[in-house]
């Protein structure tokens, strides 16, 4: 266990290192082990309601840490981290639109952001296929579709608007285990929130996905569905926030942390 979490920081480090020397990519599989994050950042004006809407949401919201105003680091996830710079790509939000895509934010950092970071179901993909189940966009090389649904989030404040989950296709014997395997890890979403007919939860086309790219689900396979991380852009977006920063598409924020320190019994 010690050389596991000793691995995680160096994976955690090496990815937040390239991120912060604005190297686009890194190594597959670079992150294996270590604890993704989703990443929020707004003012604090509005933080103490996203803070509320967090725990009204865990599963597509589970909250790893959050920082004081204006405090761009976040030791208990990472002894040098700095949200300013250590993301490859950062989403600036005005009035609920993507105004830019950036990859540093610190032109527009300002002393009263609360940066929040939320678990990924990204985290658990490397146990999935330790056990012989196939993650079918890491083997493509793709980003994982995500898709808006009909669910809705419980409100907090001005933050309200619809789930959003990401989806693997599998067979039945491997569905059955990713659950066993992702239920085990709530600051990851946890276990799937529905198998199957996508249109029971507002789903009409699973090759045209809100967020990532389609993957092909074959004839032995059913639709997996997990809550997404992406669920809080999409509330952005429906609530119209004046001013936040999220992460870009599949840019995560690794993380000192190891998912197997995660596990609950």
């Amino acid at each position: 266990m010690a050389d596991q979490l000793i691995s995680s920081i160096d994976a955690g480090r090496a990815a937040r290192l390239l991120a912060r020397q604005n190297v686009k990519s890194a190594p597959g599989g670079s992150t294996a082990g270590c604890v993704l994050g989703n990443v929020v950042i707004m003012p604090e004006i509005v933080a103490g309601e996203f803070l509320q809407f967090c725990m009204r949401n865990p599963q597509p919201c589970p909250l790893l840490a959050f920082s004081s105003p204006g405090v761009p680091r976040l030791p208990d996830l990472g002894a040098d981290l700095d949200i300013r710079t250590d993301i490859m790509r950062y989403r600036i939000w005005r009035d609920g639109e993507v105004a830019a895509e950036v990859s540093d934010i610190l032109d527009v950092w300002r002393d009263d952001l609360v940066t929040f970071v939320l678990g990924c179901s990204f985290s658990f993909d490397h146990l999935l296929m330790q056990e012989g189940i196939p993650v079918r966009y890491i083997e493509e090389g793709t980003a994982a579709p995500a898709y808006i649904t009909s669910l809705p989030t419980n409100p907090a404040g001005r933050f309200r608007g619809p789930l959003v989950v990401a989806m693997r296709p599998l067979v039945a014997a491997h569905a059955i285990r990713a659950i066993q395997i992702s239920s085990r890890y709530p600051s990851a979403h946890g276990a799937p929130i529905h198998i199957g007919s996508p249109d029971l939860i507002g789903i009409d086309d699973l090759e045209k996905p809100d967020f990532g790219a389609s993957l092909t689900v074959k004839d032995d396979e059913l639709p997996v569905f997990w809550a997404c991380g992406a669920t809080p852009q999409a509330v952005i977006a429906a609530s119209k926030i004046p001013f936040c920063i999220t992460h870009g598409a599949t840019a995560m924020l690794a993380t000192d942390l190891s998912i197997n320190k995660m596990a609950i019994l």
